[in-house]
């Protein structure tokens, strides 16, 4: 199968509350399947929230009891991976015979992790942890590690992608060029125009089709007591989506659609990007080895290992880890 028709979903979430989350994204992935789509791309943080404009609380040298209870809101709606959460997200896949893509908060012990999760309808799941929150996203969400690069095959294509501005590190790109990816699937939360730029040159650089999906919120969206530091009225869009699906040569297939609700689709056929690779491969003729070389250290990074009498000690040998 070289021909597969793929979905960008832009929808409103429920923010801090994974239950109603999941639901509405099990009833969306039924809506993306009832348009023939193969595959589904959900926005950054669909489960569990983006919480735009808050702060937590938090200024240097100083914290707020308030700030704590935001978080602690925030950590209360997050998922655990693997979970009662993603068991009913696979069995939607299942039951609809559809591959997703969904961008969820991870709990796993005290911290948070923008994460998203790769799902098949054969039941198996993938995890991508975001491995450079940006900006004052580092206040409440952990780094992942290399180990977490993940790309699916599937019977369509190899799927993978990055999260949000995870797209604007070149050697992250390489490394998932490298991997073959042929249907990147960019969940995110920036909902600017220049997004759309970045969509179109990730599909340029990396020969493959993009699928971005981004959510809209509007101020009613989130709860009455939502601390935003940002100033809207109850119908002011929040986030205003530009999901967009883009063709190996940047050209637009669909969207981008702006301040609505919706599931964008297209069909693309794999079999193009071979020809697409005519005059450039990221990773192959147009890489120049010979003067540019990467590293890419996919070890996971525990941070404790527990070493056991008579055990190796080296941190390369096998140790029990303890995330």
């Amino acid at each position: 199968m070289t021909k597969v028709k793929v979905a960008a979903v832009q929808a409103a979430t429920v923010p801090f509350d994974a239950a109603a989350a999941t639901a509405r994204t099990v009833d969306l992935i039924a809506e993306a399947a009832s348009t023939g789509a193969s595959l589904a791309v959900f926005p950054e943080a669909f489960i569990g929230g983006y919480p735009k404009g808050l702060d937590f609380g938090c200024s240097i040298g100083r914290r707020t009891p308030e700030g704590r209870a935001d978080f602690a809101r925030y950590v209360r709606g997050a998922i655990t991976v693997p979970g009662p959460e993603t068991e009913t997200l696979s069995a939607a896949c299942a039951r609809h015979g559809i591959h997703a893509v969904v961008g969820v908060i991870e709990r796993d012990g005290g911290t948070l992790y923008c994460t998203v999760l790769y799902l098949s309808p054969d039941g198996r799941m993938g995890k991508h942890r975001k491995v450079m929150p940006t900006g004052s996203e580092r206040l409440v969400w952990g780094f992942g590690d290399g180990s977490t690069l993940t790309v699916m095959d599937t019977p369509f294509g190899r799927v993978g992608g990055a999260i949000c501005w995870e797209h604007y590190m070149p050697l992250m790109r390489a490394a998932y060029y490298a991997k073959g990816v042929q249907l990147w699937a960019a969940p995110t939360a920036d909902d600017r125009e220049s997004w759309i730029a970045t969509m179109r040159h990730v599909a340029m650089e990396g020969r493959c089709f993009v699928i971005g999906a981004c959510q809209v919120m509007r101020r009613s969206d989130f709860p009455e007591d939502y601390a935003s530091r940002i100033d809207a009225g109850p119908d002011e869009w929040m986030m205003h989506g530009r999901s967009v699906i883009v063709g190996p040569l940047g050209e637009i297939l669909a969207g981008p659609l702006v301040d609505a609700e919706g599931i964008l689709t297209a069909e693309v056929d794999v079999e193009d990007l071979v020809g697409a690779k005519l005059d450039f491969d990221p990773v192959g003729h147009y890489a120049r080895p010979d003067l540019f070389s990467m590293r890419v250290d996919e070890t996971p990074r525990a941070p404790v290992a527990t070493v056991r009498e008579g055990a190796p000690t080296d941190r390369n040998e096998t140790v029990d880890e303890a995330a």
